[in-house]
């Protein structure tokens, strides 16, 4: 999630207009509007400071390999032999040539 969707859902959920929250946080409404929008892209202070005017806090972790990740594909291609992952490459390789070749049309 993008700080943008962050910041919405935060304000969405403490029921905060954008004046309010701007009150609250000492960050001026048109700055939290350009953030709400996505054409800021805000610091992590203050991207904080916000979260915390809402009720809520910002949450670093790292990432560890393979979070994330769906397994269920994994599992299903190594179901596969070696022929049939290729082919099923082959297929996805024509597929995506045959929607570049349509969004060039357009």
């Amino acid at each position: 999630m993008n700080a943008a969707e962050t910041l919405k859902r935060a304000r969405s959920e403490a029921r905060l207009s954008q004046r309010l929250l701007a009150l609250r946080a000492g960050v001026p409404q048109s700055a939290i509007a350009r953030i709400e929008r996505g054409r800021v892209i805000p610091r992590v202070d203050t991207l904080d400071r916000l979260l915390a005017a809402c009720g809520m806090r910002l949450d670093l972790r790292r990432s560890r390999p393979g979070e994330g990740v769906d397994r269920t594909l994994i599992a299903e291609m190594l179901q596969l032999t070696p022929d049939e992952r290729v082919e099923r490459g082959v297929q996805a390789a024509r597929a995506l040539a045959e929607l570049r070749s349509a969004m060039r049309r357009k």
